[in-house]
């Protein structure tokens, strides 16, 4: 897997807009929370291989440019990618695109760690998972 892949779609609902009359930065934030879930399960960081492991990942940065209003009805979808890799942390990258229109709504660069869920503390990424994503991490913006 190399590049972008798309990993969430919706419609904006008038409950994600606020008193004028876009979608709020909450709302952002959610949708490219599952989008980074979605791009690490496809890397195999699936719940159930995560629950196994008693390990999840917590996010440490997390950085959003809005790039265009998305209005009541609009379409938006999402596509991600890996930026980089490290030893303990994961960098994704994802566009959040009119689906109508392709025009780029917003983009955010996400960096998690990969966290011992009993121990509380960061572990190693596993070697065969980074491998994965690092013959993947080639996205730009």
């Amino acid at each position: 897997m190399a590049g972008y892949i798309e990993t969430f779609r919706a419609v904006v609902y008038p409950w994600h807009c606020d008193h004028q009359g876009h979608m709020t930065t909450m709302h952002y934030v959610g949708m490219f929370d599952a989008a980074f879930w979605h791009l690490l399960s496809a890397f195999g960081f699936t719940r159930s291989y995560l629950a196994e492991r008693e390990a999840g990942f917590f996010d440490v940065r997390d950085v959003i440019d809005y790039k265009a209003e998305q209005p009541v009805g609009s379409l938006v979808m999402i596509e991600s990618g890996i930026v980089r890799v490290g030893t303990t942390s994961v960098t994704g990258l994802h566009r959040m695109l009119n689906a109508e229109t392709r025009q780029v709504a917003a983009v955010s660069e996400r960096t998690s760690v990969f966290f011992d869920l009993k121990r509380r503390e960061k572990r190693p990424i596993p070697d065969d998972m980074r491998g994965r994503m690092e013959a993947a991490a080639a996205v730009r913006p």
